[in-house]
């Protein structure tokens, strides 16, 4: 089976809600640690990697054999090759810093036939990659299953859309995608699948370190206005 017959993973899924699908722009702020919180959960989902129980989240290698996924397998090398333990914020922060990250992850949906990368003009000074859609099915069903998670009671969530849904509020694209009123209306729902009530205690983990990966991302704007100005 090759990558473009294979279900996409997290990070494709997050970073196809994070581009506008005509412009092929980005929706939201820092998406490179958004998709590096993706490539975590899926780790930890494959049990390639666990996160102990002390205050640090100190995280250890389970399994760092190749999978066959560019992304993934670039992320576990840098993890392979770090001197030594560090923390999952820590761990979201240096995958996020890898260079052309979200790049990377747009053109392997390039390849899968759902964005097409093109060259857009900046104030007619300079261009920037952009990768608008040309395959709407794959997303239409990423949204739709968030949908039906959201906007209806059902308690038997799959895990991955739980994953996703905590990954894309915490990326604030579910007002994006769906309206603010409407979420707002659907807040303490929200809550319950992002908090980890929906599922069970491995998911639930998995979600945190997903929490972790919006922290640093909402810090990130503090950070480089403080060491700009």
């Amino acid at each position: 089976m090759t990558l473009d017959s294979k279900p996409l993973f997290l990070h494709e899924e997050i970073m196809l809600l994070a581009l506008h699908n005509d412009k092929g722009t980005i929706a939201t702020n820092y998406p490179e640690y958004a998709v590096a919180g993706a490539v975590l959960a899926e780790l930890l989902l494959d049990r390639r990697i666990s996160v102990d129980g002390t205050r640090k989240q100190l995280v250890g290698l389970q399994n760092t054999n190749p999978t066959g996924e560019p992304i993934i397998d670039a992320c576990l090398a840098k993890m392979r090759t770090a001197r030594r333990r560090t923390s999952l914020k820590n761990w979201v922060s240096r995958l996020g810093d890898i260079k052309k990250l979200k790049h990377r992850v747009a053109q392997q949906l390039c390849k899968r036939g759902i964005l097409r990368a093109s060259e857009d003009a900046v104030l007619f000074i300079f261009t920037r990659k952009v990768y608008p859609e040309i395959n709407a099915a794959p997303e239409r069903e990423i949204v739709e299953r968030i949908r039906a998670a959201i906007f209806t009671d059902d308690d038997s969530l799959d895990p991955r859309t739980v994953i996703l849904i905590s990954l894309a509020n915490g990326a604030d694209l579910l007002s994006k995608m769906f309206g603010r009123k409407q979420i707002r209306a659907r807040k303490r729902r929200i809550k319950q699948i992002v908090d980890g009530e929906m599922t069970g205690k491995a998911t639930k983990e998995i979600i945190e370190a997903c929490q972790v990966a919006m922290i640093v991302a909402a810090t990130m704007p503090a950070i480089v206005t403080t060491v700009t100005n």
